[in-house]
């Protein structure tokens, strides 16, 4: 499971969006500017649990839905650009020979490449009506009022 801890900064119905903290490993990472951009991150996660503003909480994201999206987003425009070349430089040297078959395998990959985010946007407004996703609150590690840690059975 990939964890993230966070404090609860709004709550919308069953859903909270959650300021994700910075782990102090973060700190020293040469690439933290990018996974962090901002001094504030909000997370939208499923809220079984009932928190509310102000709760310390600890969120989960399934590592294969992670792994899962990561092909989606990057792994389908990358093999549908490549097929697109490779069909586009196929079909211009059959049919015109080789004079401008690199120009036909540019265009079709990149025609190809477009109609992949089409359909992954497509598949995006699908999933986001959906909860498949979503980051899922696991765990209240403190309450808004008195800062102390929630006891665990």
């Amino acid at each position: 499971m990939i964890e993230e801890e966070g404090i609860v900064a709004e709550v919308q119905g069953s859903v909270a969006k959650v300021e994700i903290l910075k782990k102090s490993a973060c700190e020293q990472c040469a690439a933290s500017g990018t996974c962090h951009p901002g001094d504030q991150e909000l997370m939208e996660a499923d809220n079984p649990l009932g928190a509310v503003k102000g709760q310390k909480v600890k969120v989960v994201v399934a590592p294969q839905l992670y792994l899962k999206a990561s092909i989606i987003l990057y792994g389908i425009p990358m093999a549908a650009m490549v097929a697109g070349a490779i069909l586009g430089k196929n079909a211009a040297v059959a049919y015109a020979g080789e004079a401008n078959s690199d120009l036909w395998a540019f265009i079709a990959g990149m025609t190809c490449l477009v109609i992949s985010f089409y359909f992954i946007r497509l598949y995006n407004n699908k999933v986001e009506k959906t909860r498949e996703y979503k980051p899922v609150i696991v765990e209240i590690l403190s309450r808004p009022e008195d800062g102390k840690a929630v006891p665990t059975l």
